[in-house]
């Protein structure tokens, strides 16, 4: 059976030799000699060997003591380092954080956050990963990421969910569309023009506007190629303002006033189950930073 070795004596062995001698490493220590003394010859019964020759007044290793010296600091400075990181990690100023968001909000609203967080945790290392709404679910439910920033369109127990913004639905259209110079449009309005549906369609489910799906023959989940379309003219189509991209000058964006429709956005992550301390602080950090910018 393995003997069971304290850390403690092996501090005073090395400091021992460091200092020069016993009476010197209790001074350094701020222990007892006699309590030193007692400490080592504990060490050397469980390990079955003397570390110090006895006698002459000097701490002088044995060969048995010189074979072990080398070993007790690198065990110790290996004590020391993962306690040092330990408690980095659990005091947020280390760790790794692995995050996911649907695209809008990865583009739009995480660059800024992003920035403000590193500045805040400098050490926590970040991996931001962007997908439609149930590859973000996935993602967080199978543990590939702690934190998942999307909309949840089906209740699941094994996840939790905690709203933070209210996205609301408008219509977007080239600038030169009929219904570009809108202030707010009715969605009746939309029933003579082409309508291209997207991922986020399905928000016009259980309203009056869900009509106008049912006469959609052109769907297209591809934000890229969406845009060439409504580019090109080739319809009209729906979306979150999030997910409206400002860059692209032909294009408008015009509330839809009736019936008024919004996506909700929050942070997602596994029931139950703890954040590692650097997710723990992102949490933190996103529902405080997005929960004011809601408020205003």
């Amino acid at each position: 059976m393995l003997p069971d070795l304290k850390l403690a004596p092996m501090r005073y062995v090395l400091a021992i030799l460091d200092a020069g001698g016993f009476h010197a490493a209790a001074r350094q220590l701020h222990r007892s000699q006699p309590a030193i003394s007692m400490a080592v010859r504990d060490l050397e019964e469980r390990l079955g060997q003397p570390l110090f020759e006895k006698g002459g007044g000097k701490a002088l290793l044995t060969p048995f003591g010189h074979w072990c010296v080398p070993r007790f600091r690198e065990l110790v400075a290996h004590h020391d380092r993962v306690c040092r990181d330990a408690l980095a990690i659990a005091r947020q100023q280390h760790g790794r954080v692995d995050i996911a968001a649907v695209p809008s909000v990865a583009s739009r609203l995480m660059p800024a956050l992003l920035a403000g967080f590193l500045q805040r945790y400098p050490g926590i290392d970040i991996s931001l990963q962007d997908g439609h709404s149930e590859r973000v679910n996935d993602m967080v439910l199978k543990g590939e990421v702690e934190l998942g920033i999307t909309s949840l369109w089906l209740p699941d127990e094994a996840l939790s969910f905690e709203a933070l913004l209210h996205d609301d639905i408008g219509v977007i259209c080239r600038d030169d569309h009929p219904l570009a110079q809108q202030k707010a449009l009715h969605w009746r309005a939309l029933k003579p023009y082409t309508l291209i549906r997207n991922g986020t369609s399905r928000l016009l489910e259980g309203s009056p506007a869900a009509e106008l799906l049912t006469h959609s023959t052109l769907y297209i989940s591809n934000m890229i190629s969406l845009t060439a379309m409504l580019e090109a003219g080739i319809g009209v189509t729906t979306l979150p303002r999030l997910a409206f991209q400002e860059e692209h000058k032909r294009l408008r964006f015009i509330p839809l006033a009736t019936p008024h429709l919004e996506r909700q956005m929050g942070l997602l992550r596994r029931s139950g189950q703890s954040l590692s301390p650097a997710a723990d602080a992102m949490y933190h950090y996103l529902m405080a930073q997005l929960g004011e910018d809601e408020k205003r």
